[in-house]
């Protein structure tokens, strides 16, 4: 059994990371997400365990000091780290797992795990991530100015990534993030070890 692909998914707030990771788990149930932690409260149809493990700064800050995370990073005020261990134990088992994480600890992950395949997805334009932003209804004017300067400053390191995906018509980008995956699958270090028997056959040939 191979260890299983590390993806990290990263994007600006608004350009539809979110409903993008979702259909692609409901398309291919082989694939896990890493559950990161918070320290925000959350927000509505979120539950603990699935979308977030929601935890009281204190106890974050208890994680942090004890080395549990793989990365972590503030966000608008709020913390976010994902646990190594659960991380690892599930690559061990051969299962392919996304993370969505920022550039911050899109970085901090590559230094533990050079290996992992790494996109970031762009809105079609700055003027649609604001439309999008204020299309949500969920912020204020000036919650919406900063988003969009934080955007701004999270797609500067966009360079970072191995891969560009542009989320203009949703269907799109879905059907490119899945040949995205589908194509890291079938590279050799990953197909080979499920190919042991045919190989040996191949080899044996004549």
């Amino acid at each position: 059994m191979s260890q299983g692909i590390l993806f990290i998914v990263s994007a600006a707030s608004g350009a539809g990371k979110t409903s993008l990771l979702k259909a692609l788990l409901e398309r291919d149930p082989s694939l896990g997400l890493a559950v990161s932690f918070t320290t925000r409260a959350p927000r509505a149809g979120e539950r603990d365990g699935v979308h977030y493990h929601f935890v009281d700064p204190e106890k974050f800050l208890h994680m942090v000091a004890a080395g549990e995370f793989l990365e972590h990073a503030q966000v608008f005020g709020n913390r976010y780290g994902t646990a190594e261990s659960s991380v690892r134990a599930e690559l061990e088992q051969g299962r392919d797992l996304l993370l969505e994480i920022d550039w911050q600890g899109a970085r901090q992950v590559r230094e533990r795990f050079p290996g992992a395949v790494s996109v970031f997805i762009l809105p079609p334009s700055a003027r649609a991530l604001e439309d999008r932003l204020r299309g949500r209804g969920l912020d204020s004017e000036q919650v919406v100015t900063e988003r969009m300067a934080e955007a701004r400053a999270e797609m500067s390191h966009y360079a970072e990534y191995d891969y560009l995906l542009v989320n203009d018509v949703f269907d799109t980008a879905l059907k490119d993030l899945i040949c995205l995956v589908r194509a890291e699958r079938l590279r050799r270090p990953h197909s080979e070890p499920g190919l042991g028997d045919l190989l040996v056959d191949l080899a044996d040939m004549g």
